[in-house]
């Protein structure tokens, strides 16, 4: 028997900001560019046009995502060196235009009354499977011209992109969404990217099989319990084949070792009382974006 489910801690869910990306977005966050420029009241048309304040920048994805991307496919690198490529690579977030409320009425030449109508740049999200809120970034122009011809790529370094998503209640993002390899950046990789921090999958996190096992231990009916790479941790592609990383989750698989002779009642209880041991726990709710919990019977 299987349960997935987000963990729910973040912002969206009430829980308080880390004090380095609350610092960080009371400084800069998702209203404004790379360049601390805000988004609203711009045009497509003029000065605002610019694809990116880079300079000598082509377009094109960096050098050293592509290279962790490929290592994960090959099944010579993980989901952390990607996560890791990304913290000094540039990204582009994909803002559209949004007709904001009229303006001013005015007389015409008829006496007839006329508003102009005015347009505000806005910062697109997606929603998950699950749900949940997620902010697409692309690694390339070219990759977000193919997604959306008519938003504009403002370039942005994949930290400030991530201090973006926070603002923006976003828990995922979402790396080239359509494109041939997408990789989606769960909440707390996207949390130690706007902190510049490293990230350490929770299914690799000694400290996460600690709070698990801590937990595990106030219940006798629980024999052993271990924990492994969920199912969402790997991600479909659009050819066809299966990248082992870069999924939307759930992350971290939960196995139960159960005495026998439980019933439905009460594993339904000792799940309960797991995951609220769970909740309680800082390491566990910083750390782990999704969980699956599997059944097992203990060995006699």
């Amino acid at each position: 028997m299987e349960h997935s489910t987000p963990t729910g801690n973040g912002p969206s869910g009430g829980r308080e900001l880390p004090g380095h990306i609350a610092a960080a977005l009371a400084g800069a966050g998702g209203a404004a560019d790379s360049a601390g420029q805000p988004w609203a009241g711009r045009s497509l048309s003029g000065d605002d046009a610019t694809i990116h304040n880079f300079e000598d920048d082509d377009g094109a994805a960096d050098a050293g995502y592509l290279a962790a991307l490929a290592a994960l496919a090959a099944g010579e690198g993980d989901e952390a060196a990607v996560v890791a490529s990304l913290a000094t690579a540039r990204v582009f977030v994909p803002i559209v235009a949004r007709l904001a409320e009229e303006g001013d009425a005015v007389a015409g030449a008829h006496g007839e009354l006329h508003g102009d109508k005015q347009a505000d740049m806005a910062l697109v999200t997606l929603q998950a499977p699950d749900g949940r809120t997620a902010l697409p970034v692309f690694t390339s122009a070219r990759s977000l011209a193919a997604w959306h011809p008519e938003a504009r790529p403002v370039a942005v370094y994949a930290a400030r992109a991530a201090l973006s998503a926070v603002a923006e209640n976003a828990e995922l993002l979402v790396l080239d969404p359509g494109s041939e390899a997408t990789f989606v950046v769960r909440r707390p990789a996207v949390w130690a990217l706007a902190r510049q921090h490293g990230w350490t999958p929770s299914y690799r996190d000694a400290a996460v099989a600690d709070a698990v096992a801590a937990a595990a231990a106030g219940f006798p009916a629980l024999r052993r319990v271990e924990i492994c790479p969920g199912g969402g941790v790997a991600s479909a592609q659009a050819g066809g084949g299966q990248l082992p990383g870069g999924g939307a989750g759930p992350e971290l698989r939960v196995v139960l070792y159960l005495e026998d002779g439980l019933d439905a009642a009460a594993v339904q209880s000792l799940v309960a009382g797991l995951n609220d041991a769970w909740a309680r726990n800082e390491i566990f709710a910083d750390r782990v974006d999704s969980i699956e919990i599997k059944l097992q019977r203990a060995a006699p």
